[in-house]
């Protein structure tokens, strides 16, 4: 048990003297913040071009800190990767870059547990989660990578925290996250400025008209679990 409290507190310590004495990468984490808050694409194209051949490797580890910093926008990478890449370069980058970062929420949460997870993200913000798998379970997973507005950080997060299996969680992040990482990606390379934002609306929408689908799936399920669980009942 002392073992475990001297790794996670040894983890935090080496990861703040790296902050505050490593001066590049202190520099790098505050232009990050800044370029991901001000929701510009162009801002995050600039930055990652910046780097000339190592661009997909900072590509890759900026989509990774965003799903650690929950709820920064993935989305604005995505675009980026392909306008920079291409859409399929761009899409593999993006998508494995995002199952990274989701993979890495999940084991921070299983291995510091719900204190720090609220910390990284929010108390309020975890509790709609939590609220969302309690009524959809596995289905919660897939749901919410088809709402390009919704933290799926957040969401891989609370997974960490429930006793859903890594497998699951993991097959159920690829599966759900590939559609929406396509589409970006193709309409990331032909499009830019505002055209972007007029179609990352048309996207929301036709991502909650798939979203009421499913949920109209879920509803007919569990109405014919209760209506079968009723006449076996009464036979």
């Amino acid at each position: 048990m002392k073992k475990t409290t001297y790794l996670k507190v040894g983890i935090i310590l080496a990861l703040v003297l790296v902050y505050v004495f490593v001066e590049p990468v202190q520099r790098n984490i505050k232009q990050a913040f800044f370029i991901m808050r001000n929701l510009d694409v162009g801002l995050v194209k600039g930055y990652i071009n910046s780097f000339g051949i190592l661009a997909p490797t900072v590509s890759f580890l900026l989509m990774v800190f965003q799903s650690v910093m929950a709820p920064l926008p993935a989305f604005l990478i995505t675009f980026a990767n392909a306008s920079l890449f291409g859409w399929v370069k761009g899409a593999i980058l993006s998508w494995s870059s995002a199952m990274a970062g989701a993979v890495l929420c999940f084991y921070i949460a299983k291995f510091y547990g719900r204190g720090t997870v609220e910390k990284l993200t929010s108390k309020f913000a975890l509790e709609s989660v939590d609220g969302f798998f309690e009524k959809y379970g596995k289905y919660a997973i897939l749901i919410a990578r088809l709402l390009p507005f919704m933290s799926f950080d957040i969401v891989s997060y609370a997974a960490g925290l429930t006793s859903m299996s890594f497998w699951s969680f993991f097959w159920a992040t690829g599966l759900g996250q590939l559609p929406a990482t396509i589409i970006y990606s193709y309409i990331g390379e032909m499009l830019s400025g505002g055209i972007k934002m007029f179609v990352l609306g048309l996207l929301t929408l036709f991502s909650l008209s798939v979203l009421i689908f499913m949920f109209k799936k879920i509803w007919d399920e569990k109405n014919a679990k209760k209506n079968l669980k009723g006449d076996e009942k009464s036979a």
